[in-house]
């Protein structure tokens, strides 16, 4: 099956609540060797000015990709997610996630480019909380290699 080129410009509407939890936030912290003490302590988060454990900027990936697993699962998409190959991520953060943060993402395929039998497909997610305070935009590029390749 290919690539639906009809993808671009499709809109995936916000799904289920993602919570941020202290823990979740040390966790992926320690995976990603970050070393600012305001993801591990509270009071030095508190210190630099915020509520609470504050995540790592690239955080924002783990909300995102379940805004894209409804792009991936759309059986209209022809995305066969064995030939997946990522290919680009980019962040804007319009302020730092928290813990306590109750976040949502609403996915827009941008673009849909053929690449001989695949695909390049860029998508972007709109991250922001339960009450629509804007977080973070995502932007990824994901080439879906086609038969044979």
């Amino acid at each position: 099956m290919s690539i639906n080129p009809d993808l671009q410009g499709r809109s995936y509407p916000a799904a289920e609540v993602y919570d941020v939890g202290r823990e979740k936030i040390r966790e992926f912290a320690h995976a990603v060797k970050a070393s600012n003490p305001a993801h591990f302590d509270v009071e030095a988060a508190k210190a630099l000015g915020h509520s609470d454990l504050v995540a790592p900027p690239t955080f924002a990936i783990i909300v995102a990709q379940r805004a894209d697993a409804q792009l991936v699962q759309d059986p209209e998409s022809g995305i066969d997610f064995s030939r997946v190959v990522h290919a680009d991520q980019r962040f804007t953060h319009h302020r730092a996630i928290v813990a306590g943060d109750r976040l949502v993402a609403e996915l827009h395929v941008d673009g849909v480019r053929a690449m001989g039998g695949g695909a390049m497909i860029t998508t972007r997610s709109e991250i922001s909380t339960e009450e629509g305070e804007k977080v973070a935009t995502t932007t990824s590029s994901i080439l879906v290699r086609g038969e044979g390749q």
